[in-house]
């Protein structure tokens, strides 16, 4: 399954898209749930519950995608440094707070947190806070959606949690990165979280086995297979759970690959009138402009 979070004639709502990617059938659910994407669908899910009722589809050239799951119920999971060539890249650029305490490929998974309010939609605008910061990067990343929470996750059942996957934009501050050390600020300036375009069901997707690439006007910056991942999804749930319980519709963004703008020399920074596309093979492209 795919779905799909849009608005359509300014209201939202969520569906299924169709195997040709032309249509949405919109599920029938409650107005007020409809404004969270997926989240209330995947929660009822867990429950036991089935797929709500279809509605008549849409074509999907009528409606506006949106962020699959818009306001997520809490923080964003995110690792850093999870690809071997980019650990070493990012330790190597003066920015890591992280190397400055030992070590270019960490022994464990390093785990921060982007805020909800920074997601945005497919083709919305990431904003440069110039007044703030204007060294701004991009990081493509698989997203991992959490279908039954729980704590204590054991990596043999790991996957048994997963729902499926989107693409996140794991924008990034790195002056504010470097200089405040906990890495939480300068992900989450407004804006910093593209998502979407679908959120893909895990079995008709393998996220241990793809590849995720990012283009930059059209060039590639980043193209790598998450086989590659330091940790793998299993690693990451247990890690995260082992104090934490998860709950459905959590998100965990994976890592980025080499080829981010801090490992260029001079680095190359998103500048206006950019635009950043993320391919993940199996969901699709997220394109986002840069202003």
């Amino acid at each position: 399954m795919k779905f799909v979070a849009y608005h359509h004639h300014g209201q939202p709502g969520v569906g299924l898209l169709s195997n040709d990617g032309l249509q949405i059938e919109p599920f029938d659910i409650p107005v007020a749930q409809r404004a969270y994407g997926a989240l209330s669908i995947i929660e009822s899910l867990a429950e036991g519950d089935k797929l709500p009722t279809l509605l008549a589809p849409l074509a999907l050239s009528e409606v506006k995608v949106t962020a699959p799951l818009p306001k997520p119920r809490r923080n964003i999971f995110c690792v850093g440094k999870n690809y071997h060539a980019h650990a070493k890249e990012f330790a190597g650029s003066g920015f890591d707070s992280s190397a400055k305490s030992g070590g270019d490929v960490p022994t464990t998974p390093i785990i921060f947190s982007k805020v909800p309010e920074c997601v945005i939609a497919p083709g919305e605008a990431i904003v440069i806070p110039a007044e703030v910061s204007t060294a701004i990067d991009y990081e493509a990343e698989l997203a991992v959606i959490i279908g039954h929470g729980g704590k204590g996750i054991k990596k043999a059942d790991a996957m048994k949690h997963v729902w499926g996957y989107t693409i996140v934009n794991d924008v990034t501050s790195r002056d504010w990165q470097s200089r405040h050390q906990q890495w939480l600020m300068g992900k989450s300036f407004d804006t910093f979280c593209p998502m979407g375009p679908y959120l893909v069901s895990a079995d008709e997707l393998d996220g241990t086995n793809t590849r995720v690439r990012c283009f930059v006007n059209g060039e590639e910056r980043q193209n790598a297979s998450t086989t590659d991942l330091i940790f793998d999804i299993p690693t990451l749930i247990e890690t995260l759970s082992a104090g934490i319980t998860l709950y459905p519709g959590d998100i965990i963004a994976t890592g980025t690959p080499v080829g981010v703008g801090i490992g260029f020399k001079p680095p190359r920074y998103l500048q206006a009138g950019d635009v950043v596309r993320v391919e993940i093979d199996g969901i699709g492209s997220l394109e986002n402009p840069v202003r």
